[in-house]
């Protein structure tokens, strides 16, 4: 499957449309009184930076993110910094400034807890000579087109070139305090419009999260895809395999904790880029039956719920998101096991364990997740089963508001017809408990099981 998409990305079926970005080697230059940019909306240290490069006789600006959301009047989290200087240039003028990635080389300059990361302008290199850039020890690319490492550095229209949308390639000036544009991002902001720079095709091979990132600033803006910049993205999701397990983790927290999840989840189904993230998961909604009915509203339910906490700026736990979009497989294994004799409570215990296991080699979830994820899972049992004496003491337990919470979400979407959580939240007026679900993530310290977990039911689930 992979390999024929890789093929028809070659021979250009895929991509027939060229994305139209104007390429001109200068800019064009948005004067102060056209922007709405002020110095005192940007970080004091990203200044400084860009500052103290200038003064050393460097190039400096403000790039992506940050101008985005400067112009659309948000408040950038982060700001970085482009230059023509190289990292280690960049590093001679920083005391507390070190050189990380291999990918990507760039310098983080600390400064108390912030972090301005630094980069070099990338420079173009010749994409239809991949023998010779996979002997550069600067840039290599995998036989599927993948941008393993991309070390060359150029001019600043190189560098503009080389960002992933237009929107995200405009640059500030602390010379004049002009934005510089070398591809139209400035009529893209104003007309609501997500485009990529280049070919789409050869874009999203290069790195397949650029497929991620233009699904999250479409919900997250509120904006449109441009036809071609959309075309591909259904064909090509399978390259998301390519991605590595630790960094999926991290695009997924950016998916579904900024607010907009729920418009995002809808967004990658319609693309189909949920499924590659989550197999098993997208394999079950996609059996279109009452229980995939139940599953894609809890998912639905879950995730409205985490935007609500994110908007009302409370705390959110990547523990309670994950264990929402893996309780349907879940859910399915733990029934394999009843089926084989297993008590309700183990066959919880051991379909949390053989789901995560499952879910690692796509996505790297830490243990400090894990854990708690196993746990929501397990008191799942508890909630629906506890009376008197047992009921009080589950209150106690550290991930009760999480199971809790979790237990309504679970009912809202089956419409159970004796519903627990109404027993649950009496009980918890009458002996009250000052816990939230997004409590702390540490695991607790669990005793040392004496049964061997089984590698999984007869008939493998795995299979499913």
């Amino acid at each position: 499957m992979l390999k024929r998409l890789l093929k028809s990305l070659k021979r250009g079926e895929i991509n027939p449309i060229a994305t139209q970005v104007p390429v001109t080697a200068s800019a064009v230059t948005i004067s102060r009184d056209e922007h709405t940019i002020s110095r005192k909306q940007i970080s004091k240290n990203a200044l400084n930076v860009m500052y103290e490069l200038t003064r050393a006789g460097y190039q400096a600006y403000l790039v992506g993110g940050g101008v985005r959301d400067l112009l659309l009047g948000l408040s950038p989290k982060d700001f970085d910094v482009a230059t023509d200087a190289t990292p280690e240039q960049v590093k001679q003028h920083f005391r507390r400034a070190r050189i990380v990635g291999r990918r990507f080389r760039i310098v983080h300059v600390r400064f108390g807890r912030e972090i301005i990361e630094v980069t070099t302008f990338r420079g173009s290199h010749d994409q239809t000579d991949d023998s010779k850039i996979n002997r550069n020890d600067k840039t290599q690319v995998n036989d599927q087109g993948m941008l393993l490492r991309d070390n060359v550095y150029g001019s600043l229209h190189d560098d503009a070139m080389r960002r992933d949308f237009t929107i995200n390639a405009l640059y500030y000036s602390i010379d004049g305090f002009t934005v510089l544009d070398h591809t139209n991002g400035m009529q893209d902001l104003a007309d609501k419009k997500i485009r990529i720079i280049g070919d789409a095709g050869q874009r999203y091979a290069e790195d397949p999260v650029r497929m991620l990132r233009a699904i999250r600033f479409q919900a997250k803006f509120d904006f449109s895809l441009e036809t071609a910049t959309a075309k591909p993205i259904a064909q090509l999701a399978p390259l998301l395999k390519q991605i590595s397990a630790p960094r999926l983790f991290d695009e997924v927290l950016k998916l579904f904790l900024s607010g907009t999840g729920k418009k995002t989840y809808q967004l990658m189904d319609d693309y189909g880029l949920f499924a590659p993230l989550f197999p098993a998961t997208g394999k079950l909604l996609s059996d279109q039956n009452e229980a995939s009915e139940h599953f894609h509203s809890l998912i639905l339910s879950a995730l409205e719920n985490t935007d609500l906490r994110v908007k009302q700026d409370k705390p959110v736990t990547p523990a309670f998101l994950y264990a929402a979009l893996l309780w349907p497989r879940v859910l399915v294994i733990s029934e394999q096991y009843q089926q084989q004799g297993e008590a309700r409570f183990r066959a919880l215990q051991l379909a949390g364990h053989q789901a995560v296991d499952e879910q690692m080699p796509v996505i790297a979830i830490p243990k400090r997740f894990s854990i708690p994820m196993r746990e929501i899972w397990t008191l799942q049992h508890r909630l629906e089963t506890a009376h008197g004496k047992r009921a009080i003491g589950v209150l106690q337990h550290p991930r009760f508001r999480a199971a809790y919470d979790f237990l309504l979400l679970r009912e809202q979407s089956s419409q159970q017809a004796e519903p627990r959580g109404p027993f649950w939240t009496e009980l918890q007026i009458q002996h009250p408990i000052n816990k939230d679900h997004t409590e702390s993530d540490r695991p607790r310290r669990r005793r040392r099981s004496r049964k061997p977990r089984p590698k999984g039911p007869r008939d493998s689930a795995t299979k499913d």
